[in-house]
């Protein structure tokens, strides 16, 4: 390969890697964590590590495959998928759970001598405290690895394809990773917009927010778990 059709595949790297953050289950993925979290700081943290966790388990799975020449299992990317389409369901899930869990509750008091019971919500709390900013890396960090194991066979392929060689094929991987960091903090910080703003408008738009943000991550777990069944079963 000569040194300009090189620099053109790290080219096209990059921009794949650009729009490979932009696939319905990573943008599933990482909404219901920054639903979680309103903030444009934030927003560009989540999307480093999921981007991080990303490339990490791609360079993992592309030093094994270059230095051993093993191939991955067909079957292999069908069962990372249906991880990736599990966990999104478990991830809205969660962030449904945790809407209906702690932002309504049945909440008794005496009034007048008599006590009452209707819904009250702790959503106003001026006293909390922060987690540390380990324990808000993790969880997208644990993500992407998720997303990074579900998309290896199909690069893997792409690399092969251009070469076998251990450098220039971690090299391509590393480039499109750092396009997937690039795309995934520009996509974070697009998608805290309206949950920053709703927050300062109204709490209710807020919380609506994240229910979408809940209910859309479950419906594209399971049309991923729906369009792998399908596949496997000849439709």
């Amino acid at each position: 390969m000569s040194e300009i059709e090189f620099f053109t595949v790290l080219g096209v790297g990059f921009l794949l890697g650009l729009r490979h953050a932009l696939d319905a289950d990573h943008l599933a993925a990482v909404s219901t964590v920054l639903a979680e979290r309103p903030s444009f700081r934030a927003s560009s943290a989540v999307g480093l590590w999921w981007g991080t966790g990303h490339t990490l388990t791609l360079m993992i799975v592309g030093s094994i495959v270059l230095a051993w020449g093993l191939r991955i299992p067909e079957g292999f990317e069908v069962i990372a998928e249906s991880g990736v389409g599990i966990l999104l369901i478990v991830l809205g899930g969660t962030l449904g759970l945790k809407l209906y869990r702690d932002r309504w509750h049945i909440h008794s008091h005496q009034h007048d001598g008599e006590q009452h019971i209707h819904f009250h919500s702790h959503q106003r709390q001026d006293h909390h405290r922060h987690r540390h900013w380990i324990a808000d890396s993790i969880r997208p960090l644990c993500i992407g690895m998720a997303h990074g194991l579900a998309g290896s066979a199909a690069l893997m392929l792409l690399i092969l394809s251009t070469t076998q060689e251990l450098g220039p094929g971690l090299l391509s991987i590393a480039v499109f990773g750092v396009g997937s960091i690039v795309g995934m903090m520009a996509i974070g910080a697009t998608l805290s917009l309206p949950l920053v703003f709703s927050l300062s408008i109204s709490r209710k738009l807020f919380v609506g927010l994240q229910g979408c943000a809940s209910v859309t991550s479950v419906c594209v777990g399971l049309w991923m778990l729906v369009k792998l069944a399908s596949a496997a079963a000849g439709y």
